[in-house]
């Protein structure tokens, strides 16, 4: 995985365990849960560009080696990690010595993608020394030949060979303190940003703030102004594409991102210091991205569901420098920002990242007011999935009484939601009932559905099957479903499936069960959601051993088992689904025996779960 785009080191575990497929949803320290998660594979984790977090990486790796012996750690970093038992393995430039050599085929490759006139140059003998001596000047480095051969398009390679005699530095002061191969590397770098247009330069400046990836839009809305319209961001960033400044991920169009690598971006965000640029352009990026989460938000119970899944999980690099820059400059932005991302923490498997967000930017701004409370809300949901039970009821508590001073319906439907939910898990139905259930049936009062009516329906389904009440819970479960097919939302629409199935267990009905959480997996699946997916199969395994398929169930059940291991907790859900799974284990076993059922258990538990 590459760091490059992780700029707080306290973020990197986090980084790591998503990357890995372990969802960050228990109240322990993540990297125990990674040391357990790993202990018994065999891995080759890959940290790509450690260098700005040398220390937290080598403890990391420390811990995770230490724990996992089939564990193997390949870092790349400019400087070594320091760690016990570490092998360095420099790689060096590419060789540059014979017609033939790996620099000079670079060159030669480079130059022709940018001037296909340039093959007269290599098929002359003597042109082609002068080439080889060029690569030599630039020491084998990649990047450097990259862009050297990127300029073939306005320099000779003679007026090439003729600058390399005299090294030099774009930004004010000397770099002697450098390296050679820094040197080199900042010389070709330098060679890019003297032939841009000054447009360019800004843009290339501006474009820094940045990390990972970006698209389009974004560019326009962070980086146009002054000399630089919106109209014309996409046309010069264009520019710096071909100048092999910026790097296109697909074609042109709808869906194209952009990024550039370390060393660039970093000589990038070094001349918009000069500029005096940094504070605004930042300023730009974290507003745009706040705009965005707000956005998101407002869309995420409705048809573009799937989209906003995609695009807000592809800008995560940018949402974190949007959130810690705020949290230093505005807090009460951060605030807004942290609560508006409630289902990318609740329902995209952030929750360890999102909690530690949340409790900063409530640490932050402590003003009363809708904000927090939509705040404490989402905080209370990642308690509630990492199973701090005790600080979910307190969250939700605090929420329907802040809730109740507001002029704002929605809070307050928020509110009984988190408080219903968090006394249902423990095993309250009757309290989550009378808190939910009022609520809900103002749905059929015909009130319009949003986020928090939906959710309080989806309370009340689940607490009528807690009660026993199947026909009552089916039906109100069809319903919520039908609400969300008519949004065409997904998310809560699963969960919706995922109750019909308990009711139609609960009512004998097991085929029909099977096929309502096969229903519910097709919907978690397509959103990532780990914790639904375990909970899914959990249930299904009950409904095929209730069919009488022991070995299927067995197999279903170990499946979840490994699932439930990728979100870092044991199996949770209120006393009675956990008796469900029970029952069916039980039948699995009575079906087939217990050997045959460890055995088909194992099986099951092997599966992938990426």
């Amino acid at each position: 995985m590459e760091l490059s785009p992780l700029r707080d080191p306290a973020l990197l575990t986090t980084t790591v365990a998503h990357a890995i497929g372990l969802a960050d949803h228990s109240v322990h320290p993540l990297d125990e849960e990674l040391c357990a998660w790993m202990a018994d594979k065999a891995l080759l984790l890959v940290l790509d560009t450690c260098e700005h977090m040398v220390s937290e990486v080598r403890h990391l790796a420390g811990e995770l080696l230490q724990s996992a012996p089939g564990l193997t750690v390949l870092a790349t970093s400019r400087e070594r990690l320091d760690s016990p038992g570490e092998t360095v393995l420099e790689v060096r430039p590419l060789p540059c010595e014979g017609p033939d050599s790996e620099a000079l085929a670079l060159f030669r490759a480079s130059a022709l993608a940018a001037s296909p006139a340039a093959t007269a140059v290599f098929a002359d003998p003597a042109r082609s020394r002068t080439a080889a001596e060029v690569c030599r000047r630039l020491d084998g480095i990649p990047l450097a030949l990259e862009l050297a051969g990127a300029r073939m398009r306005v320099w000779s390679l003679e007026q090439m060979a003729q600058r390399l005699g005299t090294r030099f530095e774009v930004l004010s002061g000397t770099r002697a303190a450098l390296p050679p191969r820094h040197q080199t590397m900042r010389t070709a770098i330098g060679w890019s940003h003297e032939l841009c247009e000054p447009v360019e330069r800004l843009l290339w400046a501006r474009l820094s703030v940045f990390s990972g990836d970006f698209d389009i839009a974004a560019a326009r809305a962070v980086c146009a102004g002054g000399p630089l319209p919106a109209a014309r961001v996409e046309r010069v960033l264009e520019g710096l594409v071909a100048k092999s400044v910026v790097r296109r991920s697909r074609e042109r169009g709808a869906g194209a991102r952009y990024r550039m690598l370390d060393t660039i971006r970093e000589f990038g965000h070094d001349w918009l210091a000069e500029l005096d640029e940094v504070r605004a352009v930042a300023d730009r990026h974290a507003h745009w991205y706040a705009a965005l989460c707000e956005a998101a938000d407002r869309g995420w119970l409705g048809p573009g569901q799937l989209d906003w899944y995609r695009r807000m999980s592809a800008e995560h690099a940018q949402l974190r420098t949007a959130l810690e820059h705020l949290l230093g400059t505005d807090p009460s932005a951060a605030l807004e920002m942290a609560g508006a991302l409630w289902f990318f923490w609740f329902s995209c498997g952030h929750v360890h990242e999102g909690r530690a967000f949340l409790e900063r930017a409530l640490r932050g701004a402590p003003e009363p007011g809708s904000a927090r409370v939509q705040a404490q809300w989402a905080l209370g949901l990642t308690m509630l999935l990492q199973g701090d039970m005790d600080g979910a009821q307190a969250m939700g508590a605090e929420c329907v009484r802040a809730a109740a001073l507001l002029a704002d319906p929605e809070r307050r439907l928020r509110a009984a939601y988190l408080r219903g939910v968090s006394i249902l898990m423990p095993g309250d139905p009757v309290g989550a009932l009378a808190l939910a259930g009022p609520r809900a049936r103002a749905a059929h009062e015909g009130r319009a559905d949003g986020p928090g009516r939906l959710l309080c329906r989806l309370v009340t389904a689940y607490a009528l099957c807690d009660l026993g009440r199947f026909e009552e819970a089916a039906e109100e479960a069809h319903g919520l479903r039908e609400a969300c097919a008519d949004l065409g939302e997904r998310w809560l629409r699963a969960y919706a499936d995922y109750v019909l199935a308990v009711a139609a267990l609960g009512l004998g009905q097991y085929g029909e069960a099977a096929r309502h959480v096969r229903a519910m997996l097709s919907g978690k699946r397509l959103l990532g959601d780990r914790f639904g997916i375990a909970l899914g199969l959990d249930l299904l395994a009950a409904a095929v051993a209730a069919l009488g398929d022991g070995e299927l169930a067995a197999r279903l059940l170990g499946t979840g088992h490994a699932w439930w291991r990728t979100v870092g907790r044991p199996q949770m859900g209120s006393p009675s689904l956990t008796a469900l799974r029970d029952q069916g284990e039980r039948q699995a076993r009575a079906a087939i025996g217990d050997a045959a059922y460890e055995t088909a258990f194992r099986g099951g538990a092997a599966a992938p779960t990426g």
